[in-house]
């Protein structure tokens, strides 16, 4: 049984982004509150990523892969990950009896 949506009622506007963001702020950090100020700075990057403030109709799958590749993290696990495979660290640290 599908039970029935929690989001709030937004009357004669759409839903931007941001409304969604604040929820789930609330949701998921009500118990880890120190994630808090980490996650409200992706969120609103992700909200300016897709020209804040944003209808929340503009995320999309193809939408947020595409504002991780855009975020310099990206880069740096794509380098970090093709460093450790090409200078031997991933083989280094598999037990010797590991197959691959």
């Amino acid at each position: 049984m599908i039970s029935p949506g929690k989001a709030p009622w937004i009357v004669g506007r759409p839903i931007l982004l941001e409304h969604a963001a604040a929820d789930f702020l609330n949701e998921v950090t009500r118990q880890t509150p120190w994630r808090r100020a980490r996650f409200e700075a992706l969120l609103e990057s992700l909200d300016e990523f897709l020209g804040a403030p944003a209808p929340l109709l503009a995320y999309t799958q193809l939408t947020g892969e595409a504002w991780l590749h855009s975020l310099p993290a990206a880069d740096l696990l794509t380098e970090f990950r093709a460093y450790l495979r090409d200078w031997g660290w991933l083989e280094a640290a598999r037990p010797v009896n590991q197959p691959d």
